[in-house]
């Protein structure tokens, strides 16, 4: 069947196809008069061109071979080639799933009849950031690898400012900008290097350069700066939690859940260039990715914003992914072949199940805010009981963030786990050992915060006038978050599946690795592990069969609980999201300031007062924000040499120009 359906069609030109049409999916309702049918007609063209796209990448990941298109663009840079392996096949995934189910999501979170002003530029940049992302991961031309870069990088910028009349809105995607920005020019340096150390702009092959001449760990390091400024790896997170709060959730669910990702393809990319990368470098990225980890995961404990707390969540994820990928790294710096397939199969793993249940969340957090009119989760409260369906969801996501079985952010993060005790048995990088507790730690903080965010939202006394009165979501927005709340079961349930889909990226990854015998031994262990999660969803089944089949038998009373010796109890006594926190916040104030504002009450009976607990950006207010005050003070007199004078400006240029020859000479 498979070779029959091969030989039916060229997968990868219906890959490339797929990704046309996603680009081209908005163009017909930017020009009909009438609100809803581009909409439609966009949301339609996606998911065809999906339905289309995932089979075409899944057939080129277990082809293990290499498929190529050139393209005659007639300018000085070489030729631009097309060029599709099991890597880019492997990312390709996310970009076609998460994009179609966004795109359905949007037509009962975002209708036209309702938002006429923003869907049709809404709908047009969304295909275009979609396929912008699809295509990236084909181009090996560093010329085109930028444009298509720049298109991606403009698309989000133009979806993150929908809202555009408010000013938290702009203020997140003036820092957005300015940081994608820094990152594209870390990578003109990258890609410049590039084709100084190969004669070509043609991207390397894989092992072709030595991490020991002049210009690589320069090349190394401007790639970290360019490609991990768009993944969130701190420090260079600066954007990432203002522009994710700010965006339509289900393009922050696409910023989150691809976008991200193709920072960290271009980190992977570029490890696989060089034949002997040092152990600097494996130290280096696991050291960076397991403090975004746990500082990304503390920041999330302080917020309560609901999609901040997302979006500061999504830095912990990247953290973990970036450890994996590192320790991956010592492995091939050290030679050991298991710990390199530990640690990429622990980061490729959790690169799709962050692709599953970060948007399920992001979804449901826009279903939460369409109910209730509000991203505040102290304003929250009670929400479970008018949106039953999207609370069971969001519930299967909060589960499968924290690393819990039966679901599939655990099985990653088990692979994880292997790779760090497996080297007490090792001679050398024993010291990995001490990576699982700060793991474990990250994971229980995990708890804390999404325990926090589903008692907060769903659970106790409404808190507002609007979260009294919630509507469950409709069913074009149930059912993108059913689909990756199924996704998220599935890869828990049967992880040895999850784990053969990630071998022929493994294997693209580092050919020199034989993972045939690796992969047949740890799929084993987690084939054991899926017979534990199905017995653990098995006793749950009858477990809930049990008391409900007791409560239909037995009577049922209700009865005020105890109220704490208040005569009449309100929502304004129970536990809040700032307040279920605080204690946890408390232990890192160190490195999260907060900007508390205490009233001063006055007096036999004072008035009405206000307290507030606002987590702050820290290395955004304190030191960024402060660096670029200096630098404004610093070069003010140039503004002197800005007076609308056309004859000095020619001077100008005139004075430049000969500089440069004199310099050139």
């Amino acid at each position: 069947m498979y070779s029959f359906l091969q030989g039916a069609f060229d997968p990868a030109l219906v890959a490339l196809s797929a990704a046309l049409v996603i680009g081209c999916a908005g163009i017909p309702g930017l020009f009909l008069r009438k609100p809803g049918p581009g909409q439609i007609l966009s949301t339609v063209a996606t998911i065809l061109a999906a339905l289309a796209g995932v089979p075409a990448s899944l057939m080129l990941l277990f082809s293990h071979s290499t498929t190529t298109y050139s393209l005659e663009w007639g300018l000085p840079f070489g030729p631009c080639e097309l060029v599709i392996d099991p890597l880019s096949a492997f990312f390709l995934l996310p970009v076609y799933l998460v994009s179609a189910a966004g795109s359905l999501f949007a037509v009962g979170y975002w209708p036209a009849a309702e938002h006429r002003a923003t869907e049709r530029g809404l709908t047009f940049f969304y295909g275009l950031l979609a396929s912008s992302m699809a295509i990236l991961l084909m181009a090996r031309n560093g010329v085109f690898f930028i444009m298509v870069w720049e298109v991606m990088a403009l698309s989000a910028y133009f979806l993150l400012v929908t809202e555009h009349e408010r000013e938290e809105v702009r203020r997140a995607g003036i820092v957005y900008l300015i940081a994608t920005h820094t990152g594209t020019a870390a990578l003109f340096v990258y890609f410049s290097l590039l084709a100084a150390q190969t004669g070509s702009f043609m991207l390397p092959a894989a092992g072709s350069l030595s991490a020991l001449s002049p210009y690589a760990a320069i090349i190394a390091l401007a790639a970290f700066i360019g490609f991990g400024a768009k993944a969130g790896i701190m420090p260079l997170h600066v954007w990432l939690p203002s522009a994710h709060a700010n965006a339509p959730s289900h393009v922050s669910a696409v910023m989150s859940g691809v976008m991200l990702k193709m920072g960290l393809y271009g980190i992977f990319r570029t490890l696989t260039y060089f034949n002997d990368p040092p152990l600097l470098w494996g130290a280096v990225l696991t050291i960076c990715g397991i403090t975004s980890a746990l500082l990304g995961i503390a920041f999330a404990v302080a917020q309560r914003d609901l999609k901040r707390l997302l979006a500061c969540s999504s830095i912990e994820n990247i953290g973990i992914i970036t450890t994996g990928l590192g320790v991956a790294m010592l492995g091939v710096s050290s030679h050991n072949s298991v710990l390199v397939y530990l640690g990429m199969a622990g980061a490729l793993l959790h690169i799709l199940n962050h692709s599953f249940f970060k948007p399920l969340l992001f979804l449901g957090s826009g279903a939460i805010i369409h109910a209730s009119g509000t991203r505040e989760m102290n304003l929250m409260g009670g929400l479970g009981k008018g949106m039953p369906r999207v609370a069971l969801l969001f519930m299967v996501g909060s589960v499968a963030i924290c690393g819990i079985p039966p679901l599939n952010g655990f099985v990653s993060e088990f692979l994880l786990y292997l790779g760090f005790f497996r080297q007490l048995k090792a001679h050398s990088l024993i010291y990995l050992v001490f990576l699982a507790p700060l793991l474990a730690l990250v994971g229980g903080l995990a708890v804390v915060a999404f325990t926090k965010l589903y008692s907060s939202v769903f659970l106790g006394s409404p808190r507002s006038a609007a979260a009294a009165h919630p509507h469950e979501a409709g069913v074009t927005m149930l059912v993108p978050m059913a689909f990756f709340a199924l996704l998220c079961l599935l890869i828990g349930v049967a992880p040895q599946v999850a784990l053969r889909l990630v071998s022929p990226a493994i294997s693209s990854f580092y050919p020199q690795l034989a993972s045939a015998a690796v992969s047949a031994e740890y799929g084993s262990i987690l084939g054991r592990l899926s017979l534990a999660g199905v017995l653990l969803l098995t006793a749950a089944a009858l477990v809930t069969l049990l008391w409900r089949w007791r409560l239909g038998r037995s009577s049922v009373a209700s009865a005020p609980t105890w109220g704490c010796g208040y005569q009449r109890g309100t929502a304004r006594i129970q536990y809040g999201a700032t307040s279920f926190s605080e204690l946890a916040v408390s232990v890192f104030n160190g490195i999260m300031r907060q900007r508390i504002e205490r009233p001063a009450l006055t007096g036999l009976f004072p008035g009405a007062a206000r307290c507030s607990d606002v987590p702050t950006e820290t290395l955004l207010e304190r030191i960024i924000a402060p660096l670029f005050t200096l630098a404004g003070v610093s070069f003010a007199f140039l503004r002197r040499l800005q007076h609308g004078l056309m004859h000095v400006y020619m001077m100008y240029i005139f004075a430049t120009l000969f500089i440069l020859m004199l310099w050139a000479n």
